[in-house]
Parts: structure tokens; sequence; C-alpha cells
């Protein structure tokens, strides 16, 4: 019998048009879109449906949007399956927003709370740097150690007196070579450069509204700190592998602890990957929007078997499997 995680996506995986399908075909579907518009007071589901896909994109939406999507794909497997999450599944675990949507999914938070605590942390990360200030890249090829190395030779500022460095993070270790980073604009610009010349396969800017997963965010993460403390979470009902710290979380003072590390720490969702298929994972079920992780999974552990659900069709077919 396959030992299960859930895992759900994070920012990038958004689609217009996503979750249109399950809310169309399943009133479990449109109880969580509906919810999730009151509590925002906010058509958010019409966004999420009909776009544009600019307004989608803006971290304040994208993060409760897609949350909405991953739960709403859940209750969808729980109430034709008949069955809980908790009965399936031996962890779960998301990149950035995703652990919201897990730790939604494992009961540490109803979807109310989710969606406002994701409000609230895409607002903050949005502000935390202005516009053009920031930036991230992406290098392909590359492992963390690579990406570590590069970000410490291009946070010196070239010519300073005296001398002068700016931020530089490794913000997403994904895996299967890919490696996100994340600070100053002008200091990934020379990152992308730097990593030209090291023999990096390709290294290429985001189009992202923020600098993520960096020391930049910390007045990011002083909000969520404060927000977590008003909406602390409740144990979940599996454990949480923590993109802070790549182990397991189930005590609610070390995942409220974990969620403000996260907002400036590295994704380390490679690790994570590992750390589950150590413990006897064999199947991957990626709830949400898009294939993202499920192919990242696939490089990390490609002896393990995934599945992404967000459909429909796809929804019948996990439900077959379980």
């Amino acid at each position: 019998m396959p030992v299960t995680a859930f895992v759900f996506p994070g920012q990038g995986s958004q689609t217009v048009g996503m979750g249109r399908d399950l809310f169309a075909a399943f009133p479990a579907a449109r109880e969580v879109f509906q919810e999730v518009d009151e509590t925002l007071k906010q058509k958010l589901s019409r966004l999420m449906f009909e776009g544009p896909a600019e307004d989608l994109t803006l971290t304040a939406n994208t993060q409760p949007a897609l949350m909405a999507v991953s739960l709403a794909a859940l209750r969808v497997l729980e109430t034709e399956g008949g069955f809980t999450l908790v009965e399936k599944a031996a962890v779960v675990a998301g990149h950035s927003l995703g652990e919201y949507s897990a730790l939604a999914a494992a009961g540490s938070f109803g979807i109310a709370t989710a969606a406002s605590l994701l409000r609230r942390r895409g607002d903050a990360m949005q502000r935390a740097v202005p516009p053009g200030e920031g930036a991230m890249a992406a290098l392909i090829g590359a492992d963390l150690a690579d990406a570590q190395s590069i970000c410490d030779e291009a946070a010196p500022v070239p010519d300073s007196d005296p001398p002068q460095r700016q931020v530089i993070d490794p913000a997403n270790d994904n895996g299967g070579g890919q490696v996100v980073i994340s600070g100053h604009r002008e200091a990934v610009e020379r990152a992308v450069e730097i990593a030209k010349t090291r023999g990096i396969r390709r290294a290429m800017l985001l189009p992202v509204s923020a600098p993520f997963h960096c020391a930049l965010m910390a007045p990011a993460a002083e909000t969520m700190a404060q927000a977590l403390a008003e909406t602390p979470p409740s144990p979940p009902g599996v454990p949480l592998i923590a993109n802070a710290s790549a182990g397991k979380a189930t005590n609610p003072d070390d995942i409220r602890t974990l969620l403000v590390r996260q907002v400036t720490a590295t994704v380390r969702w490679r690790e994570s990957v590992t750390y589950m298929t150590s413990l006897g994972i064999t199947r991957f079920i990626e709830l949400g929007a898009g294939k993202v992780l499920s192919g990242l999974i696939r490089r990390i552990a490609p002896e393990a078997t995934t599945a992404s659900a967000s459909t429909p069709g796809e929804l019948e077919a996990v439900l077959k499997s379980l």
C-alpha cells in the first residue's frame, strides 16, 4: 500500500480559469470558493475564473486564490471519497504559501482564517520592498552550494567606498538543479552575470513583483508574527514537513515560528522531498493548480509516484487510486 504525502503548490502555479471546472461540477468546491469570497469581501473566484491575469498575479490575490483551489480540490476528494485527508495522508507539505494550504488541509486553520492570513501575507510581502528595488532569478543547472557561492560573490557593491553589501540570498532550493535567488535588483543582476561565467546552464531574471524569501522580507515577517499571534494554528491532524526546517512540525508554537521564519528563509523543497522519502513516502498527490510540484518531485525522487489533482477528471483518477 503506498504511503502518501499530500502537497500544495505555491506562487507561479496560478492560471486564469483555475478552479472553474470544480466550481461548476461540485457543491463542495463552490462552498470553499464562496467562503473565501465572503471572508475577503471580494469576488476572488471571478478573478480566478475570468481574469484579468495581471490582477490574478498580484501577490495579495494569488496567495489566497491558490489556497482556495487547493482546498476546493481537497473538499471534493473528501466528499466524493467519504474520507478525510488525515485518514489517507502520512504527512502534508506546501511550497511557500502552499504551507498554509497544507495546514488548512490538516486542520490547523479554517478556510476563512487561511484566506485572511494569506491576504495579509501577500499585502505585507508586496509592501516590504519598493517596486523595482528587488528581483529574483532562476539558476538552472545549479545546486544550493553553487547558488550560495554566486550570491556571496554578487553581494558586494563594486567600487563602493566604504565597502557596501547588498542583500542576495538563495530563495528556493527546488531540486533537480533549479535554485532561485532573491534580493536587491542590482545584486541579482550581478549574480546572473557571474553565473554565466561559472558554467551554470541558464540564469534568468523572473517576472515577479517582489524579492520573496530573502532578508528584504523582514518587515513582512514581523507582520506575520503579529498575525499568527492573533490567530495561532491548532495542532495538525498529520505532521507538516516545513519549508524552513525540511523536517516534521506538529507543535503549534513550532509551526508558528516556522511560518514566520519561512518569509525570509530559503524554501528547502529538495530537502523536504528527500526527507519525506526517507520516512517511507512512496506517493505524492499535488492538490491545486498546475503540476509544478509533481515535476520537481519526479526529478528529486524518481522512484516515487506522483499525481496532480485540480480538475474533475484528475480528481476522479486520484479517488480511484486511494
